[in-house]
């Protein structure tokens, strides 16, 4: 087997454990404390010992987690015409 072949043949095997790492990856959730799951990339207002704010679903060394985008959460004002943020 010639160095090129090889070398061509690492390539593949690598490409093909990333796509698998890949695959897994969007089976992945975040959980709300109230149990409701969320896709990687879903956004949502959490409220954790007493504070609320706005997360994004995200993968951090292999593990889902919430990362955290801003105090608050946005609420519908009464006229409907504005978002506020509490």
């Amino acid at each position: 087997m010639n160095r090129r072949t090889l070398l061509l043949g690492m390539i593949a095997t690598v490409a093909a454990l990333l796509a698998a790492d890949l695959a897994r990856a969007h089976n992945c959730t975040c959980r709300n404390r109230d149990g409701s799951k969320y896709q990687l990339g879903q956004i949502a207002c959490l409220r954790v010992d007493g504070n609320v704010y706005m997360a994004r679903c995200e993968m951090n060394l292999n593990v889902s987690t919430w990362k955290k985008l801003s105090d608050g959460c946005p609420t519908a004002a009464r006229s409907g015409a504005a978002l506020t943020v509490r």
